[in-house]
């Protein structure tokens, strides 16, 4: 944190479900005295993601959609001047960025639109959809991988036209409530005017006041506008960690051994990111760290970073090894990487390479 003169951090390492460390350092803000407490809230940005595809696997297992629902049985009846392109677009191609999703949403004045924040989060999700199915798909469907909000909002959307209910109630009451997640909400923690919990901080290290600036508009909640704490964020990691099919002490909660693999397996096809394939709200790459013992393991880790530019976080699972440690920073930018980066690095060594060092009890 000093290092990379961020306001402050928090961090928890796993080992299966059980938090081995956790610690924080720095304050709320920047130039005030008050601490940051391992109970602070932090936005996690895209590391939301992961959480609306397992609302979305959760909803597939509860036979109110399928992977291969599309865009069109969904949106068929509501978004009349659909491009018929996107009428055959699956919702799994939407969380896994083939879709052809616009990457910015800025043409036609969209972006503009959504910040004026009109109607409730639902509606102005129905704003962003009727928007972007009303212009073709950036690309042929399928094609190749581009990163887009827009796709996760879209696929929030159709859980919301499915159940009738806001995203951010179904997070809540199917995700979060079941897995005692207590802290957790949506857009920039804490109040305007107060220091009760850590603001977000622009790159620059200007800190940014709570309220409708402190957040990317409701429209693109799907993609990532939920805060909690690091504790409660390590619940939803173990899920997943203790859910897939290489954890050799893999223990099933919320959803079927079928669903975790799905989650967790890069979308078939070229076109890839840069490094590794992306998943449902992962991205899938092999570090020789977290390779396990067992025949066959090949070091597989899921992994994701999250910012909207006020705050970061990051999240490393290697199941092979039954671990995962998870950063967050009140900051955006390139300092506040580089600081989660390097923390990221010293607690790789310092609690799964050093085997000699005891890992210490919970």
């Amino acid at each position: 944190m000093a290092q990379h003169g961020v306001p402050g951090m928090a961090a928890v390492v796993l080992q299966g479900d059980h938090i081995i460390a956790q610690g924080v350092a720095g304050v709320r803000k920047a130039g005030s005295p008050p601490p940051i407490t391992i109970n602070d809230r932090f936005h996690l940005g895209s590391d939301a993601k992961a959480m609306t595809a397992t609302l979305i696997a959760l909803l597939i297992e509860e036979g109110r959609l399928t992977w291969s629902t599309t865009v069109g049985d969904i949106f068929g009846d509501t978004v009349k001047d659909m491009n018929p392109v996107w009428k055959k677009v699956t919702i799994e191609q939407l969380l896994t960025h083939r879709a052809g999703a616009p990457s910015d949403l800025k043409r036609d004045g969209l972006w503009l639109r959504l910040w004026k924040r009109q109607g409730t989060p639902t509606q102005q999700r129905l704003q962003l959809v009727k928007a972007v199915l009303s212009r073709p798909p950036e690309f042929p469907p399928g094609s190749k991988y581009m990163y887009s909000n827009a796709g996760y909002a879209l696929a929030g959307a159709m859980a919301e036209k499915i159940t009738g209910r806001a995203w951010e109630e179904l997070l809540q009451q199917r995700l979060f409530k079941p897995l005692k997640i207590t802290t957790a909400g949506f857009g920039a923690p804490g109040e305007f005017g107060k220091i009760n919990q850590p603001l977000g901080h622009k790159p620059s290290g200007e800190p940014v006041e709570p309220g409708p600036q402190g957040d990317n508009p409701p429209a693109i909640a799907p993609a990532g506008t939920v805060y909690m704490s690091v504790t409660d964020w390590a619940k939803f990691i173990a899920l997943h960690l203790r859910g897939d099919p290489a954890n050799p002490n893999r223990r099933l909660r919320l959803l079927s051994a079928k669903s975790f693999a799905r989650l967790h397996t890069p979308a078939p096809g070229s076109g890839q990111p840069q490094e590794g394939g992306y998943a449902c709200g992962w991205l899938v790459v092999h570090r020789p760290w977290a390779k396990g013992s067992k025949p066959g393991n090949v070091g597989l880790a899921l992994t994701h970073a999250g910012s909207n530019t006020m705050w970061y976080c990051d999240v490393w699972v290697a199941p092979e090894k039954d671990f995962a440690l998870l950063i967050a920073c009140n900051q955006g930018g390139d300092n506040a990487f580089k600081a989660c980066d390097e923390a990221a690095s010293a607690l790789i060594q310092k609690f799964l390479l050093r085997k000699s060092e005891p890992i210490p009890a919970q």
